[in-house]
């Protein structure tokens, strides 16, 4: 499986389109441009690794699977650990810290507020790729979850989207159902901007649905046909899980089974594919019960849980095909680079009422989790750690950890100068899309916007390996560091080290009164997992790469905690 290293050049160079002047034909006349590629960036939420049918799962997600029989599927796509921060690096081509987004705006602390990169928002000194696009002619449109700040000039529009239609917090009702009183007594009602204006999610309505109607109208607008880049984001799968009746009724009795045999039967899907390597060995479930010891109710509310996921990943996967249905409609599909990637790892809090709302609270949002009822607008549950883990392995964890569970996710490129199908298995990383796009489009980064310095980026182009080229994007000595809740991790070529706190408890993995712990050393290579600690074997190299964390967390500005300390009270609970 081969991948291509290419630098990004100089930050310092300032934008201009790299087209250069039409070359002559032999007639001596003018050659007329190239047209400029147009660009569809579709972000799933909280969508596992093995999901797709095109990786692995037995979802039905045909659309997305055509993507990738004519494109590239990249099983080395990393992120962060959570949302907003992944957002803020796809959007800015440098590291969350250094983008505003150190911490989710939700999980600031008091000894964060203020520092630099913790403003909780896509920082001003970045310029984003729709500003870069829209400076350079690109018409920008967005539908769906931006979580990059909710005051107006933190807005799309404010950075740099044409049109846009989204939801300001992380998540929502997927049928619209948290827009009253009860939801915002609680802080827990969204908010929804139509541009500038701030607006009511229509009610009934299905999230994807919604989302993917937006983007399709905006697209249509544009009767000049310039080039575009256009942002989907939907919500789905990302909890509450709630999906439309007919589809979660598809795959009644498809998961009876449990999370253990469909982690198996993904795996081996996986290694059939050639997506992950043959003697991949899984990390063992974490904080999982055996399927047997269950009820047979709490089996069949588990398998109902699913079924519902199911459902709104078929449900995305058939918006994405609307999309590009416009596309082809409109004549602007042969013409335009599709990236899909989803924004992490699988979650697996089994929530069953709104985070941080006590169960006295919750009683007034007369929510339904009877087993029947589960999927409905009314219904808020989440998928658990044994569904999490099934849909992230091999990976270690889930999302919220800086293991490859957490940051290992699908993507997906199609569309010209895309070489397939093919398999990329080297590192890639969220910050390189938007330099891999600029590239594509003939663009440099900025070091300027409004006359003001902005943040170089740090990503590396796609462009050369997404041809087809050979070798790594990332270099084998380059560092790339990760931070959040406590946990670090830090990769150099195949080798990563992990530092995960451990609770008063002595169970690993902590957030809340995290105690020290040890930094751990993996090969990923041949331990794609994480399940053999080399450490004690290679502690010369251990050191070497937490020294590597250290600079990079100097250099970024990551600001850690001491344990205990609360969040700032500006924080929100959603």
């Amino acid at each position: 499986m081969t991948t291509n290293w290419t630098r990004w050049i100089g930050a310092g160079v300032a934008v201009t389109l790299a087209l250069g002047p039409p070359a002559p034909t032999a007639t001596g006349q003018p050659a007329q441009a190239p047209r400029r590629p147009n660009f569809l960036v579709i972000v799933a939420d909280d969508l596992g690794f093995s999901d797709l049918g095109a990786f692995g799962g037995e979802i039905s997600t045909p659309n997305l699977d055509a993507l990738a029989a004519r494109g590239v599927r990249m099983t080395g796509f990393h992120t962060a650990p959570t949302c907003s921060p992944t957002r803020s690096m796809l959007m800015s081509g440098i590291d969350n810290h250094r983008a505003g987004l150190g911490s989710m705006a939700e999980t600031v602390t008091e000894v964060q507020t203020g520092a630099p990169g913790y403003e909780g928002y896509l920082s001003h000194d970045v310029a984003s790729l729709p500003e870069v696009l829209h400076d350079n002619g690109y018409r920008t449109v967005m539908s769906g979850k931006w979580h990059l700040g909710r005051e107006e000039d933190q807005s799309p529009e404010a950075r740099g989207f044409d049109r846009s239609f989204a939801l300001l917090q992380g998540l929502s009702n997927h049928f619209g159902a948290d827009q009253n009183p009860a939801w915002a007594a609680v802080d827990n009602a969204p908010t929804y901007r139509d541009g500038r204006k701030v607006v009511r999610f229509p009610d009934g309505a299905y999230s994807s649905d919604v989302f993917a109607d937006r983007l399709i109208g905006f697209l249509k607008e544009d009767t000049a046909r310039r080039p575009f880049f256009a942002y989907l984001t939907f919500t789905a799968p990302h909890w509450p899980l709630q999906a439309p009746p007919e589809l979660i009724a598809k795959y009644k009795g498809r998961y009876d089974a449990g999370p253990e045999a469909l982690r198996e039967e993904r795996l081996a899907r996986l290694k059939a594919l050639g997506l992950v390597p043959q003697d991949a060995v899984p990390h063992p479930l974490v904080g999982v019960p055996a399927w047997s010891s269950l009820t047979p109710q709490e089996r069949a509310f588990e398998a109902r849980k699913m079924e519902v996921y199911a459902a709104m990943v078929e449900q995305l996967d058939r918006n994405v095909g609307r999309v590009v249905q416009a596309l082809k409609d409109t004549g602007a599909y042969d013409n335009t680079v599709i990236v899909f990637m989803s924004d992490n790892g699988t979650e697996a809090t089994p929530f069953t009422a709104p985070r941080l709302v006590d169960a006295e609270k919750a009683k007034t949002l007369s929510i339904d989790n009877s087993l029947g009822n589960v999927g409905a607008g009314n219904s808020y549950v989440g998928y658990g750690p044994g569904w999490a883990q099934a849909g992230s392995a091999p990976g270690r964890l889930h999302k919220g950890y800086v293991t490859e569970g957490g940051i290992r996710a699908p993507a997906i490129v199609a569309g010209p100068g895309v070489g397939g199908p093919r398999i990329i298995d080297a590192f890639l990383h969220v910050k390189d899309i938007l330099p891999t796009l600029l590239e594509l489009a003939g663009l440099t980064p900025p070091a300027t916007r409004n006359g003001k310095p902005v943040k170089p980026v740090e990503g590396h182009s796609w462009k050369a390996v997404l041809a087809g080229g050979s070798g790594p994007v990332w270099r084998a000595d380059e560092a790339v560091g990760w931070e959040l809740f406590y946990r670090r991790a830090l990769r150099k070529g195949d080798w990563k080290a992990v530092y995960l706190p451990r609770s008063p408890d002595g169970l690993p993995y902590s957030r809340e009164n995290p105690l020290p712990a040890d930094w751990e050393l993996y090969n990923l290579a041949s331990d794609p997992g994480e399940t053999t600690n080399l450490a004690a074997r290679d502690p010369d190299r251990l050191r070497e790469l937490v020294a590597d964390w250290d600079r990079y967390a100097h250099d970024a500005g990551v600001v850690i905690p001491p344990p205990g300390v609360p969040k700032a009270p500006a924080a929100a609970s959603r």
